[in-house]
């Protein structure tokens, strides 16, 4: 196995550079603020130059995603919502029908959903940690064929194994790493981003956290808090006729939600639906090409396999209001996230896809008072 080790970037994030945004976020403003939640990445980045399939180069990985942690196998509500389904998330037939999540969360390559799924029921068996006798794992990608040899086939499940087993709370590492090493979005490079909201005491004190494998939108539909950051960034982009206008969506966004609030499957399906809106606010229009899949989860409910009634606690429809803000708030934030963290990379063929400049950034936001 070749595996790069995940670097501490020291890239700001982009309430560093001065983005403004709504809400109150957790102290690590990431999704592992919701306690329990760890997250673990596995980044293959090897070779370069001309394209050679089976050799690369390899610009790859798996970000994994456990709602208990890697010591806890208790099942947690869920609830899945596809915006548009050009894409995979496998496993959601039962969390649709069951709601429970029952595995880890993994997002990797188009190409590599299969390896990782059997992956993660080889993880969960020699561990001891399957609730039933078989595994539905869930597993979903993006498509990285633009920089990586996807059709190489580079992830292992020694791969998913090393981002199960590294899987932390704490700080997540964002942009080019994990799953998200070879994506692009709104036409800069794209990857991991992750935020978090806590609501106020009044309106439960609740957490909610954000991770999402950017990989969707064309530059000239990207904002920035509420600033139109692909068309000042791209002039070019402005004239009628352009090429990009007449350019399909070929990307996708994997977005999860997690959060701390006792909420049913049916409560958390509302939440993943509410993602959409945090996606719009950065200026996607989900495309026919876009495999765009949200899922959310609550750590809250602990239950026991053996228990044949189970007494559960359920926040009040009514006051989710609250929730709804922090979703899509949360959900905006990670994606800005993810482009402020993401490193310009060249990938297979010479393929060069630059990073967001941040003081190009930086003056379009004061340019419009957003800063």
């Amino acid at each position: 196995m070749t595996k790069r080790p995940v670097r501490k970037s020291s890239r700001p994030r982009a309430r560093d550079l001065g983005v403004p945004f709504d809400g109150t976020p957790g102290p690590l403003n990431a999704i592992t603020d919701v306690a329990g939640v760890e997250v673990g990445h596995a980044t293959i980045i090897r070779g370069q130059g001309k394209l050679v399939v089976g050799r690369g180069p390899v610009r790859t990985g798996v970000t994994a995603i456990l709602p208990r942690g890697k010591r806890r196998n208790s099942p947690v509500f869920a609830g899945y919502f596809a915006l548009n389904g050009n894409g995979e998330m496998t496993g959601t037939a039962w969390v649709e029908e069951s709601g429970f999540l029952t595995t880890p969360i993994m997002i990797t390559n188009t190409h590599s959903v299969g390896v990782v799924r059997d992956a993660v029921i080889q993880w969960q068996v020699r561990r001891r940690q399957m609730t039933q006798p078989w595994s539905l794992p869930v597993v979903a990608e993006t498509w990285d064929g633009r920089l990586n040899d996807i059709n190489g086939f580079h992830v292992r499940a020694a791969h998913a194994w090393a981002a199960l087993d590294g899987a932390r709370t704490g700080r997540v590492v964002e942009g080019s790493v994990g799953g998200g090493t070879g994506m692009i979005g709104y036409g800069w490079k794209g990857g991991i981003g992750t935020a978090s909201r806590r609501l106020a005491d009044q309106a439960g004190g609740y957490t909610l956290g954000i991770l999402v494998q950017l990989n969707c939108g064309r530059a000239r539909e990207l904002t920035i808090a509420g600033v139109p950051i692909g068309y000042e960034l791209r002039p070019d982009l402005k004239a009628r006729g352009t090429p990009e206008r007449g350019t399909p969506e070929l990307g996708s966004i994997i977005i999860v939600a997690a959060t701390d609030a006792p909420l049913l499957p049916h409560q958390l399906k509302r939440i993943a639906r509410r993602l959409t809106m945090g996606l719009a606010r950065t200026g996607s229009v989900s495309g026919d090409g876009s495999g765009d899949l949200f899922i959310a989860f609550s750590t809250a409910n602990p239950q026991q396999a053996r228990d044949d009634v189970v007494s559960l606690r359920m926040l009040r429809n009514s006051r989710m209001d609250p929730l709804f803000s922090a979703a899509v708030q949360a959900t905006e934030e990670a994606i800005v996230n993810a482009l402020i963290a993401a490193d310009t990379m060249t990938g297979i063929n010479g393929e060069r896809v630059e990073a967001l400049p941040h003081d190009r950034l930086v003056e379009v936001m004061r340019k419009y008072n957003r800063r």
